[in-house]
């Protein structure tokens, strides 16, 4: 739904009228932009207004559902009048369907900068105080979903890399014993469980109001993304402008987005050495620390949605009159 609020808010301040529906409504003549592809390609049928979707991430070598949906893409393009993807893998499996490149557009999943900002090392201290993580704790993050349905999730959701988040914490903890692993998001039991038997303290936290986000990330040291795939993560650009430096496998905008050593850390997928290795020497690297926190910040800051705009004019530009 966030996202929703945050493409309305451009449509805007473009000059776009827009609603949020999740009501069929009868959209004759109109421009639709749907949020979920998976509402327009599952069930494919020619629509009476003009359709536009994002799509995120999908490998078609190894999902085959979106082998299943990049298919019908390639039998219905000429129905479709624009599609927005969020990074370069997934832009050249799109172009692969045969579509006009001219309704494929590159959008990365920006950031709302007003809800984020650098914990100052006393306000670090106060809120780790206010939730029991000792102010001596070295703090790794994970905010996300990665196990299956919405209970207790110990069945692990393996495109989010839960098995190589844990390995990864393996090889910290005999290097780190002061590691402590801060989750948020539902069904992470998988995960938990994983964190208890290794001995590894945690805190998981489960949000009521997405906006108190930042409170998380100013507790951490440092944020590990450990995915097989991925659109984003939205965490990505959320740690960069808290100040929190992000070791990230090589998937969704993070290939695009992360400079190696410079405003981030990318390995290798299924490399929890790698991720273990780059958040060891992070860590242990004032000056290289730092020089990723700043330049983080400065990448956050270009990719904010306020700074996006220039994107969507080009991409609602002929799609919908304004």
């Amino acid at each position: 739904m966030w996202d929703a609020i945050e493409l309305d808010r451009i449509c805007h301040e473009i000059g776009i009228k827009s609603i949020i529906t999740r009501k069929n409504l009868a959209f004759r003549n109109q421009s639709v932009y749907y949020l979920d592809r998976r509402r327009v390609l599952k069930h494919w049928k020619k629509r009476n207004h003009r359709v536009a979707f994002p799509y995120y991430h999908g490998n078609p070598e190894k999902d085959a559902e979106s082998r299943e949906m990049l298919a019908i893409i390639s039998r219905h393009h000429h129905e479709i009048d624009r599609i927005q993807v969020t990074n370069s893998f997934m832009e050249m499996h799109i172009l692969d369907t045969g579509i006009d490149p001219n309704k494929v557009f590159r959008i990365p999943i920006g950031v709302n900068l007003s809800l984020f900002k650098e914990a100052s090392p006393k306000e670090k201290n106060e809120n780790r105080k206010k939730i029991g993580i000792p102010r001596s704790a070295v703090v790794i993050g994970s905010f996300q979903k990665d196990g299956d349905g919405w209970e207790e999730g110990m069945t692990p959701k393996l495109i989010k890399g839960p098995d190589v988040f844990l390995e990864s914490l393996k090889i910290l903890k005999a290097r780190i014993p002061e590691l402590f692993v801060l989750l948020t998001g539902p069904a992470r039991g998988y995960v938990k469980k994983g964190l208890e038997t290794m001995g590894i303290p945690y805190k998981h936290a489960m949000l009521d109001d997405y906006t108190d986000i930042n409170f998380y990330y100013s507790v951490l040291d440092l944020y590990i993304i450990a995915s097989r795939d991925e659109g984003g993560p939205k965490a990505l650009l959320e740690s960069m402008a808290s100040g929190i430096p992000v070791v990230s496998t090589k998937v969704g905008q993070a290939i695009d987005l992360v400079q190696h050593n410079l405003n981030g850390c990318l390995c290798e997928i299924e490399a929890p050495e790698e991720l273990a290795l780059y958040a060891e020497k992070i860590l242990s690297d004032s000056e290289l620390k730092k020089r990723i926190e700043n330049n983080g910040w400065q990448t956050a800051r270009m990719h904010g949605y306020s700074n996006q705009h220039s994107l969507w004019n080009k991409f609602f530009t002929g799609f919908v009159s304004f």
